[in-house]
């Protein structure tokens, strides 16, 4: 098979340049999942590499999952020995294999978000400190960032410029104890742990570096400081660093990913060579004019000249409605019409939004007329209660030392062990110097003479204790799939919610749970456990979208980045809501909310449409908000228009004379504001000045103004008054 076959110029390109570091920016629907398979696929059969020195890196387990497919049909005797998967997934590896020159234990367990926010909550008891006055997830995401800068607790105390970074910088230093503790480690650990080990045991990092000879990073633009670390490395010795992206799509930075990586790549790499993938496979003429139009705003970005071969396509379809209930009932009765007309499937449609609070009205309108669809990202199957149960008991059966696990079953089902026994265990286990797990093994082998509890208590705990006790031992012996059965029927969690009258959707969850289970059945006890309870941990929403079932997806916009549809709807073309009202005093984020729409337009493959509310009731305000500024950039031939409010002419007129405020020149004199100042409109009422910026001759003030919602003015035409 000629590896090269049905490659353009640009892709061969891309596959061949195999020696020394390449950037190879890639636009949307430029084919570069095909290029970095091909590409992986020619170092092995073509120039003999072995798959052993190669190292493919993606950001989602989905993506790997494709391009396992892919390789496995090129060149499948060498995916097994290709190491690749997601940043945290090879690190997982990474740290399991040589964590322990770190004192990392290679059995530990990967704390999620609620696990996290589970400990914080005990750090901040141990300390003294108030939970309402020092937010759990503020003190989360504060910690987050810290470690993907690579920032330990000791120089996060000595950086802290205020009294709520010192809290954060307290509790960051306990909740690491706590962490070693429990035999666990964070997502963010993963990466961090592992850029320590390598920065600080030269011979590991050696060992890395002489075995992963090529080094492909998928995403590029989303990487953070941690990961670009990372990179450098594993591949700073041989410099064979194929990194694939498009700045253009960067729209991850509230994840601490950082634009500046792919953008300054050419710095810490001077002799890279550069590739362009701009040719699109995906979409239609019209859409890659309507998204470039919108991209074109932003100044920070590496310019490409996006182009296909494709038809030129329909018009994108701007649609104004009165409200959000109004928006909704569009998307569901467009969608039925194109349905009806037999241009498309119910899942070649996707409904995409800014914030997963839009998503309500979406629902109401499809459930309310009966249309099937799919929510990305609503409870998650990973986050439900009683999957997380199960999870726990596992994880627990794995790690005696993950304390969180611990408190999370050890009275579920009810068992009749509350908050005020396990503080009396916390207290006993702290009284004899070790932590609760080998408190309840040393009381289940009756070593301790004198117990805070009643003879009842006692036995639970001693029931609980030995149950574990025999589960783990059986851990050891048979497949997943029994100790997941053995699990469920010993800890009565299956009769807990068979008996219980709304307990049967919830058991099918756990049956759900049991046939992942399943996929780890023939690897041997208790590797079974451990690779099973590692997967569901490190696994993301976008991960198990079905694309078998014929229903609409709902999705935001952050997550349909790598997704494509044949059409898409894009709801909220409001300002405030996207752009976000939060990025309107920041130019950086404001150009990241330019990406979010470009994303979410070149997801397009036929139609596109771009729907906005006059009115929106939005977490618990009333909002009456301008057109998008987005909208203002796509040249009126590229648009037709529908809805209940707007017409053809209407939004022309509106587009001319957002086009004429750039050349317009005021007779009068402009007054100055600053952000915070408070302000009144005779029409609007009072409010408050967001931001203020000069715009030629003129200005503009973002205010948002009491019961009205957040307006954009020219003040050569609002009359504005301080108050």
């Amino acid at each position: 098979m000629n590896i090269l076959a049905g490659l353009n110029p640009a892709q061969k390109e891309a596959v061949e340049a195999i020696k020394g570091p390449v950037l190879i920016l890639a636009g949307p629907g430029s084919g570069k999942t095909r290029v970095i398979t091909q590409r992986v696929a020619y170092l092995v059969k073509e120039c003999g590499v072995s798959p052993r020195h190669i190292m493919a890196v993606t950001f989602t387990n989905k993506a790997a999952r494709e391009m396992t497919e892919r390789l496995n049909k090129l060149v499948s005797t060498a995916v097994k020995q290709l190491t690749m998967g997601t940043f945290h997934a090879i690190c997982a590896r990474i740290l399991r294999q040589d964590g322990e020159a770190l004192g990392i234990d290679p059995h530990f367990v990967i704390y999620d978000d609620d696990d996290q926010i589970s400990l914080i909550k005990k750090c901040l008891q141990e300390l003294n400190l108030d939970p309402k006055q020092n937010s759990p997830s503020a003190i989360q995401n504060k910690i987050s960032f810290a470690k993907s800068q690579v920032i330990d607790p000791q120089e996060y105390l000595t950086r802290a410029r205020s009294y709520f970074e010192e809290v954060v910088g307290r509790v960051y230093e306990r909740y690491q104890q706590m962490i070693k503790e429990n035999t666990a480690l964070d997502f963010d650990d993963l990466l961090m742990q592992t850029v320590q080990l390598l920065k600080n045991h030269p011979k590991i990092r050696t060992q890395y570096q002489e075995r992963y000879l090529h080094l492909l990073v998928d995403e590029f633009q989303d990487t953070n400081m941690v990961q670009y670390e990372l990179i450098k490395l594993i591949g700073g010795k041989h410099r064979n660093i194929c990194v694939v992206g498009d700045p253009d799509q960067s729209i991850y930075s509230w994840r601490s990913a950082d634009l500046r990586n792919i953008l300054g790549f050419e710095k810490d790499f001077p002799e890279a060579k550069v590739i362009l993938l701009e040719q699109n496979y995906r979409s239609t003429k019209t859409i890659l004019a309507i998204a470039t139009n919108i991209i074109e705003g932003n100044k920070e970005r590496k310019p490409k000249d996006l182009w296909t071969e494709n038809e030129a396509g329909e018009k994108a379809t701007i649609v104004e409605t009165y409200n959000e209930q109004e928006e909704a009932q569009f998307v569901v009765s467009e969608v039925d019409k194109l349905v009806r007309a037999r241009h498309f499937q119910l899942g070649d449609c996707a409904v995409m939004y800014r914030t997963n609070a839009q998503s309500r009205a979406l629902e109401e309108a499809f459930i309310r007329y009966g249309l099937p669809y799919k929510l990305v990202a609503g409870t998650r199957f990973y986050e439900r209660k009683e999957v997380k149960d199960i999870i726990a008991y596992l994880r627990y059966i794995q790690n005696p030392n993950d304390g969180v696990s611990l408190h999370r079953i050890i009275n579920v089902p009810g068992r009749g062990i509350g908050q005020r026994t396990l503080s009396e265990l916390n207290s006993l286990a702290k009284s004899l110097n070790t932590n609760e797990s080998e408190t309840l093994q040393m009381m289940a082998a009756g070593k301790i003479e004198k117990m805070p509890f009643n003879s009842r208590i006692a036995q639970s705990l001693a029931s609980f204790t030995t149950m574990i006790n025999e589960l783990r031992e059986k851990s050891k012996e048979v497949s997943l799939t029994e100790l997941f059965d053995m699990v469920t029927e010993n800890s009565g969690y299956k009769d807990f919610l068979t008996n219980d009258k709304e307990g049967e959707e919830r058991w099918e969850n756990i049956l759900e749970l049991r046939t992942v289970a399943k996929e780890y059945g023939e690897l041997p006890p208790p590797t079974g456990l451990a690779a099973f309870l590692e997967g569901v941990t490190l696994v993301a929403d976008v991960d198990s979208l079905d694309g078998s079932t014929d229903a609409v997806t709902l999705i935001t916009l952050h997550q349909a980045k790598g997704l494509e549809y044949p059409a898409v709807f894009i709801v909220g073309m409001e300002e405030g809501v996207l752009p976000h009202l939060r990025s309107f005093d920041d130019p950086a984020q404001m150009e990241e909310e330019r990406r979010l729409c470009y994303v979410g337009v070149t997801r397009a493959k036929q139609k596109v449409y771009l729907i906005r509310a006059f009115r929106r009731n939005l977490m618990g305000g009333n909002l009456v908000n301008e057109p998008s500024r987005f909208l203002k950039d796509i040249p009126k031939e590229l648009i037709v228009t529908a809805g209940t409010i707007a017409n053809e002419e209407s939004i022309a007129n509106a587009i001319s004379s957002w086009n004429k405020t750039a050349v317009f020149e005021p007779t009068t004199e402009i007054p100055e504001f600053k952000a915070g100042d408070r302000v009144k409109h005779a029409r609007f009422g009072e409010g408050m000045v967001v931001s203020y910026q000069t715009i030629k001759n003129d200005a503009e003030a973002v205010v948002a103004f009491n019961g009205i919602g957040v307006k954009k003015l020219l003040l050569s035409f609002a009359k504005l008054e301080k108050i």
